[in-house]
């Protein structure tokens, strides 16, 4: 007899963020039918500010059929570096927020995101997964405050880093471990079994207008249709600007990758590597880098991906969302 599955607990920790939305639609959509629980939703600023990241994510979740779920308000950080508004709009959600549902949830009264990962992991050691798909100042921030909680996470899936590429915020880093990378220093010395997708494969993950439309067609006159389809018409117009898809028309779904290895793992290849970052260079600031030469001296921190089938990830992405949007509420 096979044993049965366990739906696996998440807290995802996001900075929405386009990509980041159509992350959490999907998450929202795995948990409809009943493939995961998701725990709570930790904001953090980073693509934009802390309010407006906690403000996308209670848009998201009401959109999505899942209102009753926590939302984190971020940890703030000394000096924030430049946001990537140029990239996902004002509001984060490609200057879309005004034609959503105010948020149901109160920033003022929200507990701090570390606090919500110190509790519930206590609660439940070994049991959730934490997915961070943002700065990681939210992790560390608990870590700092609560030394080894970290390691009573089931698994921690990031997604962050360049390694063997050319990074997308700097010609060495990664937006999201570049923003803060002191935190995500203390994120990748908590344990030896990190998760990470980088750009190194998420830039194989192009999601075009067609793919939108395909999941609009289940129900084109839904809310999450319309929105899909706007959102997705921002993000692919910001994309060409800045080239982040060498011309294809499409943008970069990078932080999708972290729930195809969760739910689809036969979409990734891995290998272990030990993990480093850059804290103090003048031009290397937020630069991650691998040491594999002999893991047997220097242990490996890590499981990184080198390889994504960008066919199957994107069929069970798009089915996903079809099944999100067609139960979803018609205009």
């Amino acid at each position: 007899m096979l044993p049965a599955f366990r739906v696996p607990k998440i807290i995802l920790d996001t900075d929405p963020g386009g990509d980041d939305i159509f992350a959490l639609f999907w998450l929202q959509s795995l948990v409809k039918q009943r493939f995961a629980e998701l725990i709570a939703v930790t904001t953090v600023g980073g693509n934009v500010s802390t309010e407006k990241t906690f403000s996308s994510a209670s848009r998201i979740l009401s959109l999505g059929g899942l209102p009753d779920v926590e939302v984190g308000r971020g940890v703030a950080i000394a000096q924030s570096p430049d946001d990537a508004s140029h990239i996902h709009g004002s509001d984060g959600m490609g200057n879309l927020s005004s034609q959503l549902p105010d948020p149901i949830h109160n920033y003022e009264t929200a507990r701090f995101s570390d606090d919500i990962l110190i509790d519930r992991l206590n609660a439940i050691p070994g049991e959730i997964t934490v997915i961070a798909i943002a700065p990681l100042t939210n992790l560390a921030a608990a870590e700092k405050k609560h030394p080894g909680i970290l390691r009573k996470a089931k698994e921690i899936i990031i997604m962050g880093g360049a390694l063997n590429c050319p990074g997308n915020i700097t010609p060495h880093a990664e937006f999201n471990l570049w923003f803060d990378p002191e935190a995500a220093e203390i994120v990748l010395n908590s344990r030896c079994d990190l998760v990470m997708t980088s750009l190194d494969i998420t830039r194989q993950l192009i999601f075009t207008r067609e793919m939108a439309q395909s999941i609009a067609q289940t129900n084109p006159q839904s809310k999450l249709a319309q929105f899909l389809i706007k959102l997705c018409e921002f993000m692919i117009s910001t994309a060409l600007t800045y080239r982040e898809t060498d011309g294809a028309s499409g943008f970069l779904v990078h932080d999708a990758a972290t729930l195809g290895y969760l739910f689809y793992p036969e979409t990734i290849l891995w290998k272990r590597a030990k993990v480093q970052i850059e804290t103090r260079g003048e031009w290397t600031r937020g630069q991650t880098l691998i040491d594999d030469r002999n893991l047997a001296k220097q242990p490996a921190n890590a499981w990184i991906a080198t390889q994504v089938d960008a066919t199957r990830f994107f069929t069970n992405f798009i089915e996903d969302l079809k099944i999100l949007n067609k139960g979803s509420e018609k205009i």
